[in-house]
């Protein structure tokens, strides 16, 4: 019985040691749109290298995005591109 206890003790720690770890990679992928380069920018699916300088000049001019949702003030970035752009960005705010 006390072999059973530890073995699904040690079984739980390392689901959740697992759980963390892919909590952690998810968040780490996401780019932050006030320091991510034009060549980072290109890397999301629909962005390309005119709406990814678009952005870069956007937040230089205005220093820095906000919200995310003020990407919809870039030209050429819609609400359905900002949909899709949205689970791959994230914001550190502008200092």
């Amino acid at each position: 019985m006390r072999f059973f206890s530890k073995s699904l003790t040690c079984l739980l720690l390392f689901l959740l040691l697992l759980s963390v770890g892919s909590f952690q990679a998810v968040a780490a992928d996401k780019l932050d749109v006030n320091s991510a380069t034009v060549e980072q920018l290109v890397e999301i699916k629909g962005v390309g290298d005119v709406i990814a300088r678009r952005i870069v000049d956007y937040r230089q001019q205005h220093n820095g995005f906000t919200s995310l949702a003020e990407l919809s003030e870039v030209k050429g970035i819609g609400d359905k591109k900002l949909e899709q752009m949205t689970p791959y960005l994230t914001l550190v705010k502008a200092k």
